[in-house]
């Protein structure tokens, strides 16, 4: 089907968007300029249902709008990258292990894997960053924090994913790949 791949980049957008106004919508600050926000759990599920590249690129753009519109431009450069690993390397490791069942639905230990491979890679990026900018000790205050913040993220996705996956649509994106006509 050709029209996929024109389908996969719109669907891609709309995600970029979706993130962006989740990132806003609920916005608690915490310790170091960061925010707690309901836009990291579909940056998940940008990946599981985009696949890792599309998903990638939609997380990372996404994520990185919502820092510039919400005053936080100076973490612009490094949410773009985290975002667009943490989404890739999820959407990776999940459709690798539905793979082997070959059954596109709900599946909770990809779901759990993929989920806390999208946390580690958050956390321990903007670990990374802060120890940069702040040094080690402010950015070991800010991982409880970022953990809350996964924690919030898994929950939103867990309950988002189920229904998402239900969709002959989304569902037909999730084993389809990036690189696929």
């Amino acid at each position: 089907m050709k029209s996929m791949g024109t389908k996969k980049i719109v669907y891609g957008a709309f995600m970029a968007s979706l993130i962006t106004v989740a990132t806003m919508v609920i916005h608690i600050p915490s310790a170091f300029n960061g925010y707690i926000h309901l836009g990291d759990g579909l940056v998940l599920i940008s990946g599981i249902l985009l696949g890792p590249m599309t998903g990638g690129i939609s997380a990372g753009i996404g994520s990185m709008m919502a820092d510039f519109l919400s005053g936080y431009a100076f973490y612009a450069p490094a949410t773009l990258i985290i975002k667009a690993l943490a989404s890739f390397f999820s959407g990776y490791l999940y459709q690798r292990l539905i793979k082997r069942s070959g059954i596109v639905s709900f599946r909770l230990v990809p779901f759990i894997s993929s989920g806390l491979s999208c946390s580690t890679i958050v956390t321990g990026g903007y670990f990374l960053f802060e120890c940069v900018v702040y040094g080690k000790s402010a950015a070991l205050l800010n991982i409880p924090l970022n953990l809350v913040q996964n924690s919030f993220s898994l929950l939103i996705a867990g309950t988002l994913l189920p229904f998402l996956l239900r969709r002959n649509e989304l569902r037909s994106l999730v084993l389809k790949k990036d690189y696929e006509e």
